[in-house]
């Protein structure tokens, strides 16, 4: 039996901070088990939110001062995780934050330099996942499908509620996998004109009522005609999605309310090819409950909400496994999810100390 102890990390397009954890995967027959041992959030202040925000509009000089910088502030983290816990790992996995995804025009960048990360732990580094399938024609996502083939087989789905939904399913005797909508990205944007984070539990969503003019100019969306495999980024929801919301006078309650009944529709187109089965549920979206009873009330699988640690640092797990497959020269990016001319194995290697 291999096994591996991995720091996973993950930045995701919510802005709600750095999810670390230190995660211990093992191997036996071809078979994979993992277990989640300490994970924290750490939360973003007002200059690291407001920096990542804007960073896109920035000059090409601040954009590469900020990737360094960030990478500093990301492998300090990890070094006062790895301190407080008391542990050795073989080497982190770093998602980074993305700021750029346009895979149409062979783009995708996700801060956080490893070179960085690797001098302030003194640990090897494996970042950068996307890149080399977006060279090879893929979306460079979602990169979670492997894991979710791999880690969590028992279910028929696993869908991810993040800033944007993702899913992930076998489909006969491939992986498919695509990013669906938009989720707390639009939610959390509307939460904070009521000086809030988030709608938490969907308590001022649960207030609205749905403007079906609303929930139909979204519907109608270019995205949603699109046959995978396909991805959003932030570019996308800032020039096509949001527009859209703001035009409408109506109060924010209704607003929330209408983009959760949105995100549950688009979710069951997708997952009601089947009847009955099981669905994983994961990401910040799984603790809004009013959310969660719409997704409920249109889609005909079983949810099944896990353990709050499985939902909370999923996405940093799977990219500490995909670092254990990038070390073992396995595929970690399916081409059937990406589009990409072939699998591969994607990450870039800092090492730390010899």
């Amino acid at each position: 039996m291999k096994s591996y102890n991995v720091i996973g990390v993950m930045s995701g397009t919510s802005l709600d901070g750095v999810d670390i954890a230190y995660c211990v995967f093992s191997e036996e027959e071809g078979k994979w088990s993992y277990f989640i041992k300490y994970a924290e959030l750490y939360k973003y202040d007002e200059y690291w939110s407001n920096t990542l925000q804007k960073l896109e509009n920035t000059s090409a000089f601040d954009f590469v001062n900020i990737n360094i910088l960030y990478g500093h502030y990301i492998g300090k983290l990890i070094k006062n995780f790895i301190e407080k816990y008391n542990i050795q790992a073989d080497f982190i996995a770093s998602h980074g934050h993305t700021i750029f995804h346009q895979p149409e025009k062979m783009i995708t960048c996700q801060i956080g330099d490893g070179a960085a990360i690797a001098a302030e732990t003194g640990v090897a580094v494996i970042c950068d996942f996307r890149s080399l399938d977006v060279a090879l024609g893929g979306q460079g996502a979602p990169l979670v499908p492997i894991g979710d083939k791999l880690l969590f087989s028992e279910f028929d789905f696993c869908l991810n509620l993040g800033g944007i939904a993702n899913v992930s399913f076998d489909n006969g005797k491939q992986r498919i996998a695509f990013d669906i909508c938009p989720v707390n990205i639009a939610l959390n944007r509307i939460a904070k004109n009521f000086g809030k984070a988030y709608d938490d539990n969907g308590c001022l969503a649960s207030k609205g009522q749905i403007s079906q003019e609303l929930l139909s100019n979204l519907n109608d969306l270019d995205y949603y005609k699109i046959v995978p495999p396909k991805s959003l980024g932030k570019e996308w929801i800032m020039k096509y999605f949001i527009p859209i919301i703001d035009k409408y006078n109506i109060s924010d309650n209704d607003k929330l309310c209408t983009i959760c009944e949105h995100i549950a529709l688009q979710i069951s187109k997708v997952v009601n090819f089947s009847e009955g089965g099981q669905m994983l549920v994961t990401g910040g979206g799984a603790f809004n409950s009013f959310l969660i009873s719409r997704i409920k009330h249109f889609c005909k699988c079983v949810i099944i909400i896990p353990d709050s640690k499985t939902i909370e640092y999923k996405e940093a797990l799977i990219f500490a496994f995909l670092g254990v497959l990038r070390m073992n020269n396995k595929n970690n990016c399916l081409s059937s999810v990406t589009g990409a001319s072939r699998d591969n194995v994607g990450g870039a290697v800092y090492l730390g100390k010899l």
